[in-house]
Parts: structure tokens; C-alpha cells; sequence
């Protein structure tokens, strides 16, 4: 299978890249470029740069409000957004319910929410994993109940990422609970600030503050608050999972990761040569980019797939690969950066720059360490790798 890119495609490529080298800011960029996550106000602004030039959504139809790019246009900006570096737009908006609202909600909520999501006037988070329901998330406990024309919705969210900013969230709720538990599920779009919502703080392993608790306490909300039909958010849900992980495996970013790591380990001097000359190094190094370029042709594979099966409801099993695969990759790389970083990634007390100036390393080697612990997560959230296994499994092994 030819899996090279046309002169068009390559054309575009070029575009993209223009654009993002004159419109990102550069604090920004240099913020990203040592591996430090992007503010609020970093998300914010470059979504409404990309909003302006009309690719605020890259991936909807252009009936939506997107560009209406093909599978490959869309990866291709993908990967030169990851690769610059950018913040990414902010998923639970663009990827997640954005594409469950214009593919299943009705035409007022299509009218409603789809222009403020694109423009970044609403932040969206996530209303899925609870205590007891995370990787088997047909076990939530939420409730939601009629009352009257609208419901009331009683349970807890956990691991809402980016959930202090948000003023909306999306929500899986049990509406019946007298059947089998995929089949009783219900999916809600809900004001943030609505009675009887509390949202708490989780403090992460890298020391940072990105997910919360969410509690909901007899809260009201109106009957147009249901997207589609009762009791078929479990099939919502597996659209919306679907596509996340088509985009998950974060292959440009590794990309981006990969070519600073080359560049400090060939000026990082280890027993008298750079240490990308040491065998041992090297090995691990040569062996993570075959993964990464294996990666990159499977999903280009998938997106061939994908433009063959054409306008498709049901998430195409082969992006639990991607997922398992792009973690895997996303892991290694911070491995790799710390090895490269050494002792310059130490903790140094705050404020000794002496300490830290007498221990040179590549500039963001500070950073190296918070990133390590942060992406321990990768192989969970999305779906866990194990999960995903079980998905690779039943629906391509047929196991």
C-alpha cells in the first residue's frame, strides 16, 4: 500500500506550517518547548487563532463550522500543531462532544453549542470515570431521574481533567437501571454552574493540579439536556471513545520529543564522547523511533480505512493499536529524556541557581522529571491498556 503523501497534501503540510510558525506566539512556543504544560490562557488564545482562520475544528464538516478536511488533511495538521510545538485545542470540545452533538443531538443543540465550542466561549470537561467505574465504565452509578420535563441527576465524576476551568461538562448517567447496564445509560450536556454542582481538586503525582472530583447534589437540569435518545449514551459513549483514540497516540508530539532528545544527547558528553554514540543509548534510541514510524503507518492505515468506509457512526476497533501503541511510545520518550537530562533534572532547592548552573544540561531538563510522572497516566486514561486489549482481542482476533 502506497503510503506516501500527495503533492496537494504536501502543499497543504506547507501551509499549515506557514501559518503556525507566524500566528503561534512565541511565549508560547517557548513555553512548549520545555516540555511544560500550556496555561488556560495559552489553549484559549491559540484556539480562537485557529478559530479565526477556520480551522478552530479541524476535524468537523464544514456544514458544522469545520474546514471539511479529509482524514489525512486532518492528521497532517495534527501532526505539524504537535510537532511546532502548539497546545493542543482543547479535546473534550472539538473531538469528544462536539462530533456526538452534530452526529446525534438535536438541530437546537446542534444550533447552540457547536459555534461557542469551535470559538472557545465554552470549556468543556469530561463526565465519565467515577470511583467504582473507570475502565468498566458501564458500572457508573450516576443517576438521573425524570422530573417532570427535565431530570435530576444525583452521583460523582472523577478524574474530570481541566474540570476548574470549565462552565460545561458532559455527562453519562443511568436512566434505567431495571436493565442490562449498557443498555440503561444516558448522555447529558450540563451547565457547569448549575445548583448542586461541586467540583474538588485531585493533586497529581507530578505535583500538578489538572483533575478534579465532581459531585452532583439534586441537580435540576432541563428535558433538552439529553442528546439523542434515553438510554443510548453507552452507544454515544463508544462513538466518543472511538475518536479520541484516533488522536490519542500524540505521534507528532513523540516526533517533536524524539528530535530535541537527538539533539541533547549528541551534545550531552558522557565518559569522553556524546552519549548518542554510547552503544547501549544508541540501541534504545534507533529501536523507540522504528516503534514510532511503525506507529505513524498504522495510522495512516487506519485513516485509508477509514476514508474507504466513508461517514461511519462505529468507531473502527483497530484505534485501540493506536492507543496502546502511542502510550507505550509517549512513556519511553520522557524515559529517555531523563537519561539524557542526568543530574541536571535533579530538584535543586528553589532559587539556588548555583546548585543548578554547576550541573549543565539541556534546557528543559527542569521539566524532564514532572513530565515522567505526568505521562504514567497515558497507559490508563482513554481507556486502559488493558481494556484495549481485550477490544483487540474480541472485535479484530475474535478471541
Amino acid at each position: 500500500m502506497d503510503l506516501s503523501f500527495t503533492a496537494d497534501e504536501d502543499a497543504f503540510r506547507q501551509e499549515v506550517r506557514s501559518f503556525i510558525k507566524d500566528n503561534l506566539p512565541e511565549t508560547t512556543r517557548r513555553h512548549m518547548e520545555q516540555f511544560r504544560s500550556p496555561t488556560r490562557d495559552m489553549i484559549v488564545e491559540w484556539s480562537r487563532i485557529l478559530h479565526a482562520r477556520g480551522w478552530g475544528a479541524p476535524r468537523w464538516p464544514a456544514e458544522y463550522g469545520g474546514p471539511g478536511w479529509d482524514a489525512v488533511r486532518q492528521y497532517i495538521f495534527i501532526e505539524e500543531c504537535q510537532a511546532a510545538p502548539a497546545p493542543d485545542l482543547l479535546s473534550f470540545g472539538v473531538n469528544m462532544v462536539g462530533p456526538v452533538i452534530y452526529t446525534f443531538g438535536s438541530a437546537e443543540q446542534k444550533a447552540r453549542y457547536l459555534p461557542r465550542i469551535s470559538s472557545m466561549e465554552d470549556w468543556w470537561c469530561q463526565g465519565f470515570s467515577e470511583p467504582g467505574a473507570g475502565s468498566d465504565l458501564a458500572s457508573l452509578k450516576t443517576r438521573a431521574v425524570r422530573d417532570g420535563d427535565g431530570w435530576v441527576i444525583d452521583g460523582q465524576k472523577t478524574w474530570t481533567t481541566y474540570g476548574q476551568y470549565a462552565n460545561m461538562i458532559f455527562v453519562l448517567a443511568r436512566t434505567n437501571p431495571g436493565t442490562k447496564k449498557q443498555e440503561g445509560i444516558s448522555f447529558f450536556l450540563i451547565d457547569m454552574n448549575t445548583p448542586g454542582i461541586t467540583l474538588r481538586p485531585i493533586q497529581t503525582i507530578d505535583g500538578g493540579y489538572e483533575v478534579n472530583e465532581v459531585f452532583f447534589d439534586n441537580v435540576r437540569i432541563p428535558g433538552d439536556a439529553l442528546v439523542g435518545q434515553e438510554d443510548k449514551g453507552w452507544d454515544y459513549a463508544k462513538f466518543l471513545l472511538g475518536n479520541e483514540r484516533v488522536g490519542i497516540a500524540r505521534i507528532g508530539i513523540s516526533k517533536g520529543r524524539m528530535r530535541l532528545i537527538r539533539d541533547a544527547a549528541s551534545a550531552s558528553v558522557r565518559d569522553g564522547r556524546p552519549l548518542i554514540e554510547h552503544a547501549r543509548f544508541l540501541d534504545r534510541f534507533i529501536g523507540l523511533e522504528v516503534e514510532l514510524k511503525a506507529l505513524e503507518l498504522t495510522a495512516l492505515r487506519l485513516l485509508a480505512a477509514e476514508a474507504k468506509r466513508g461517514n461511519s457512526t462505529t468507531a473502527d476497533p483497530a484505534s485501540s493499536v493506536l492507543k496502546i501503541k502511542g502510550a507505550e511510545i509517549q512513556q519511553r520518550t520522557s524515559e529517555l529524556m531523563l537519561d539524557v537530562a542526568g543530574t541536571a533534572a535533579l530538584p535543586w532547592p528553589q532559587g539556588d541557581e548555583s546548585l543548578r548552573a554547576s550541573t549543565p544540561g539541556p534546557s528543559w531538563a527542569d521539566a524532564a522529571p514532572a513530565l515522567y510522572f505526568n505521562l504514567r497516566k497515558v497507559s490508563i486514561y482513554g481507556g486502559a491498556t488493558e481494556v484495549q486489549k481485550n477490544i483487540i482481542a474480541k472485535l479484530i482476533l475474535g478471541l
